[in-house]
């Protein structure tokens, strides 16, 4: 299977890069970047040919894509995609704008593509097992959960509004907010949400507390931030408690793995040893295209994860508890 990525303007890109080549039956056959120097070094760096101009990229003979680009781009590279009859796998999140969201998963529809948004938490092993755990009952009914996000501040287009869609609570409260869809198979009803910035001297936010209540009354609080420094080991990390009535059940992404004292780097790094969720993610998408399946993160999981986030600002800005509209 011949897949082509749009944009290494994400980091991720290049991890999702590495494990298509590394694919039995994938090919990273070419890249498209607005970004010519960026487009040009990752060709070489990966082995593929570089393309100035989308549609030609497009008109090649690839059979999906991979959209990396910045996040106020994903609606027009996933449309055009959707148009040249490309399957997609989208990084998150899925849009800036609902409305963007709602008018990409039509264009996917109508042209009968798969479109997975790139979620990859779903696939740590520990939130598998937690999954199974909760869904036979081992702790009973669930009546709260507490979720962290942290990450370093990442920099970039990352911090311009325009292009970004805004600060941590755009780039964080999503991983946690799908996990929790998934694993609780439910919507959010409310949110309230008091965010900052306090760490950077910066135009998005750097730090928020988000409290919701799903459908059920289950009451949720996510804390999402840019508040690891620079050198931290590893770009941060994604942690969810489950309180249920017989017992808890907390689970760490990245709890497991090894330190690496780079004396020659002058750094230290986390080495983990579990499968790998960016791997589980471009295996699963692979699969679905190669099978014509359903993916196992839709666009749909995608928008919704985007109106809790919008639901959020519009908390921050009124002051005051919001309805999420769906």
């Amino acid at each position: 299977m011949k897949i082509g990525i749009i944009s290494f303007a994400h980091m991720h890109a290049a991890s999702y890069a590495n494990y298509i080549i590394n694919h039995p039956d994938a090919e990273l056959a070419c890249i498209w970047d607005a970004d010519e120097a960026r487009g040009q070094e990752m060709s070489e760096k990966f082995n593929c040919k570089y393309f100035s101009n989308l549609d030609e990229f497009l008109g090649t003979d690839i059979e999906a894509v991979v959209v990396c680009s910045e996040n106020a781009n994903h609606k027009e590279h996933v449309v055009k995609a959707a148009n040249a009859k490309k399957h997609v796998l989208c990084e998150k999140p899925i849009a800036t704008e609902v409305e963007d969201a709602k008018a990409m998963i039509a264009a996917c529809e109508e042209a009968g593509v798969i479109f997975e948004i790139a979620y990859p938490v779903r696939f740590a092993p520990g939130f598998k097992q937690a999954k199974d755990l909760i869904q036979q009952g081992a702790i009973g009914e669930i009546v709260a959960i507490t979720g962290m996000n942290h990450g370093k501040m990442p920099g970039g287009w990352f911090i311009e509004k325009e292009l970004s869609g805004g600060g941590a609570a755009t780039d964080h409260i999503v991983h946690i907010m799908d996990i929790i869809r998934w694993v609780m198979e439910e919507e959010v009803n409310s949110v309230y949400a008091e965010m900052d910035t306090r760490f950077y001297d910066i135009d998005v936010e750097d730090c928020g507390l988000v409290s919701l209540e799903l459908e059920s009354g289950i009451i949720v609080s996510i804390d999402h931030s840019w508040s690891r420094p620079q050198t931290f080991p590893t770009w941060g990390d994604a942690i969810i408690k489950f309180v249920g009535t017989k017992g808890n059940l907390e689970v760490d992404a990245f709890k497991q793995f090894a330190l690496y004292y780079n004396d020659e780097a002058t750094s230290i790094t986390q080495l983990p040893y579990a499968e790998d969720m960016d791997d589980g993610l471009v295996n699963d998408f692979i699969a679905c295209v190669k099978e014509g399946s359903a993916p196992s993160i839709t666009g749909t999981d995608g928008l919704r994860t985007l109106e809790v986030v919008k639901a959020a600002y519009q908390s921050q800005e009124q002051g005051k508890t919001v309805l999420v509209e769906r």
